[in-house]
């Protein structure tokens, strides 16, 4: 049986110092803990720092990572699936992502990689799964799109604590 894969989404501005670094070390941790791989875009920053957290708890790591950037990969990923460009990027991770989604705080690539994923389960273009924000720091763009549009409210939920992920990611009694 394969494990599903948990698609994260964040920013790639954060250093191993920082605690944003620590809070997405602790989201691949408590994810793989749970028994999930953990799928992101491969390099730096958040997206580093679950990959690194998923492993130390014994957990599968996929990178999906575009021919675009000149960066290597980080070291803790355990395959890559290179793409050509950064829509590719965009949509192989949310195809990646079957167990559902986690959003860190990032910049406007990751915004729309929530928005994407967010569109998806809207229209039903793909199976629902959930689809977690993490910390307040999305809470402004989540009110705007629910005041826009009410019926989005229960497609998208928010998480202030790594181990609050448990409620939207059950534990997975095969691993």
């Amino acid at each position: 049986m394969t494990t599903p894969t948990i698609g994260i989404f964040g920013g790639h501005d954060v250093r191993e110092t920082d605690v944003a670094y620590h809070h997405a070390r602790a989201v691949g941790g408590v994810l793989a803990g749970l028994g999930y791989a953990v799928a992101n875009g491969g390099y730096g920053g958040t997206m580093e720092a679950s990959a690194r957290g998923a492993k130390e708890a014994g957990g599968r790591t996929v990178g999906v990572t575009c021919r675009v950037w000149a960066s290597p990969p980080n070291r803790f990923m355990d395959e890559i699936i290179q793409t050509a460009d950064l829509f590719e990027c965009a949509q192989r991770l949310l195809e990646v992502g079957r167990g559902g989604f986690v959003v860190l705080p990032g910049g406007t690539g990751t915004l729309v990689e929530l928005a994407m994923a967010w569109e998806l389960l809207a229209t039903r273009q793909v199976p629902p799964r959930p689809l977690v924000c993490m910390t307040s720091f999305w809470r402004p763009v989540l009110e705007l799109m629910i005041r826009q549009k009410p019926r989005l409210s229960d497609l998208v939920s928010m998480a202030e604590s790594p181990g609050e992920l448990g409620k939207y990611f059950p534990r997975r009694l095969d691993c």
